[in-house]
């Protein structure tokens, strides 16, 4: 009989509160092991609230976040082990080069980096070249590569990627999504914030579309597409005859710039 994959993370009416305002509204979702699921939304929407209460950097007032089986509120050094946070914007010693870096921050983790490992490391991040380049010297791609190394270091069960691919070359994003992928197919789950409808259409398993602190859809990128395809307001944005995930998306959110 197949077995189910479990969830390896668990979001249940989630409610975040700023004072009098609520950036967060009963929000909730869940990411089973082996799937990349976006978390999708405008400016402005909770997206950044919710991974905040994800990663345990702020207290949401009520709901339940539940990472490898242990809630946040009551076993937070278990979740912080269990789950690796990559930034939009990361910076690191810029005096240390990769290597140091590398050997670094898997010290943090209680990890010993043999040369073996590390040449091995390097090589899997296609910068085996640039071990000895100071981490200011090195492309955005490659900080992007060093980035994601050091926050899979210790092989963690949920990955957390806010905008991972910003700012990137189309040869540098598709060697990140690479990595994205081999990280599902290690079994582990990923969560990655995007404001590419692209990069959600092409690696997403599944996505969320959040608006005004609310999940409004839920599914694959081509469910939503097809379930929605017909809609006055897509039919309204779409401009290339064929709609894609971005027309949806401006449809259930509106054509509005936010901040």
């Amino acid at each position: 009989m197949d077995t189910q994959p479990i969830n390896i993370l668990q979001v249940d009416d989630l409610n975040v509160f700023y004072g009098s305002f609520q950036a967060v509204k009963g929000v909730s979702f869940h990411v089973k092991q082996g799937e990349i699921f976006g978390l999708l939304g405008p400016n402005g929407a909770g997206k950044t609230s919710t991974l905040s209460a994800v990663e345990g950097l702020i207290r949401q007032q009520s709901g339940t976040v539940t990472v490898a089986g242990y809630e946040t509120l009551k076993h937070p050094l278990h979740v912080k082990a269990a789950m690796g946070v990559q930034l939009q914007a990361t910076s690191f010693q810029p005096e240390l080069n990769v290597s140091e870096i590398l050997q670094l921050y898997a010290s943090l983790y209680g990890l010993t980096l043999t040369q073996e490992k590390l040449k091995t490391l390097l090589r899997e991040i296609n910068l085996a070249e640039a071990e000895g380049k100071k981490f200011g010297q090195l492309s955005g791609g490659q900080q992007q590569r060093v980035s994601l190394a050091i926050t899979t270091i210790h092989d963690p069960k949920l990955v957390l990627l806010d905008e991972p691919t910003s700012g990137l070359d189309p040869q540098s994003r598709r060697q990140l999504w690479s990595r994205i992928e081999a990280i599902r197919e290690k079994g582990n789950g990923v969560v990655l914030t995007t404001h590419s409808m692209e990069e959600a259409e092409a690696v997403c398993d599944r996505i969320s579309i959040i608006d005004h602190g609310r999940i409004i859809a839920t599914d694959t990128p081509q469910a939503l597409i097809d379930k929605h395809r017909d809609d006055p307001e897509v039919v309204a944005v779409s401009r290339r005859g064929k709609v894609t995930l971005e027309d949806v998306f401006i449809a259930l959110t509106g054509l509005d710039i936010r901040g």
